[in-house]
């Protein structure tokens, strides 16, 4: 007998690959939550991707429901709690991007700084005296400031040191040690806002980090720093105090790959600032990563299909 599947996105091919032996796969026509709840009747698996989101009443419409695949580490848009009522566990991904997004943080970094964007319009424009107008940043000799140390961040770190950077992290989760392991000095949130020349987010929004990135705390940034946001966009609650530093030159740079709501919005006039880079929530989905993503989800969702444990499990309390 094969199991049945509920995709609430496209899933690539090599997933499309192991799920063949056990389940059949349907993919919904659009990831609303009216649309997946009619569908999910006779589900055995759901697979979540991107916001969709799985509430209480998409549970109560999925009787049949053994076990719930999420491509990514973020799982704030599903029913924890509900789901371990309901001795559903939910796989997850964590780590598996982490390199991808670690080395999209390094290149927002790169191209602000060395002002890429500029140079390429200026020599197409057939601007060649551009080069005398302005000056690019560097790397090296500067202080980046990581928030948030987990996989992700150390993995900046580890890409950040051939460049000769003095390294900041702030985490109240991780042990000096650790950070010290890495070549890290653990400072306040704020000291890394007033001492970075690059502060790059790779925190978890929790109840304290969300909306961590205040009006407040832009007042305390080092003057020209370059902000980039990787990780979750309710961290920076207010897009019009980043433009406020923008213009008047606190910040020197932004870029983003989250937003809150998403999709974000693109009229802002903070996005037409030449010194904001953006993308949609793509930075950590690449060739490799998304090849690790849907192998690891697969591999822990037929685990479950087979009445084994999964290794990454967000809620292993259903299996005690």
């Amino acid at each position: 007998m094969k199991y049945k599947i509920i995709a609430t996105g496209p899933l690539d091919q090599i997933a499309l690959d192991l799920f063949a032996p056990h389940a059949e796969v349907v993919v919904a026509p659009d990831p609303s939550e009216a649309t997946v709840n009619a569908l999910v009747a006779d589900a055995d698996v759901m697979v979540v991707r991107g916001d969709s989101v799985v509430t209480t009443a998409t549970l109560d419409a999925a009787p049949k429901l053994k076990v719930i695949g999420r491509c990514g580490v973020g799982y704030n848009n599903i029913d924890i709690d509900a789901a371990t009522a309901k001795r559903i566990p939910v796989v997850f991904t964590p780590g598996a991007g982490a390199r991808a997004v670690a080395e999209g943080a390094i290149a927002f970094m790169l191209v602000l700084c060395k002002h890429v964007r500029y140079w390429d319009t200026q020599f197409k424009a057939g601007n060649w005296t551009s080069r005398f107008n302005t000056i690019t940043g560097d790397l090296e000799g500067a202080t980046l400031g990581i928030v948030g140390f987990g996989r992700i961040g150390q993995d900046v770190a580890r890409l950040a040191r051939p460049f000769d950077m003095t390294l900041l992290a702030h985490d109240p989760y991780v042990e000096p040690d650790i950070a010290g392991a890495h070549g890290v000095k653990l400072v306040a949130l704020q000291e890394i806002f007033s001492m970075s020349d690059f502060i790059t987010l790779h925190a978890a929004v929790t109840q304290s980090s969300r909306g961590m990135v205040t009006r407040e705390m832009l007042q305390h940034v080092k003057h020209g720093a370059i902000l980039v946001n990787l990780a979750r966009g309710d961290l920076i609650p207010d897009l019009d105090a980043v433009h406020e530093a923008l213009q008047d030159g606190r910040l020197g740079g932004v870029g983003l790959d989250v937003f809150y709501p998403e999709p974000g919005d693109h009229t802002h006039p903070l996005f037409e600032h030449p010194n904001c880079l953006t993308s949609p929530h793509a930075i950590g989905m690449s060739k490799g990563a998304m090849n690790r993503i849907f192998t690891w989800m697969c591999r822990d969702v037929i685990a479950v299909l087979q009445g084994q444990r999964p290794e990454h499990v967000v809620n292993p309390r259903v299996f005690e």
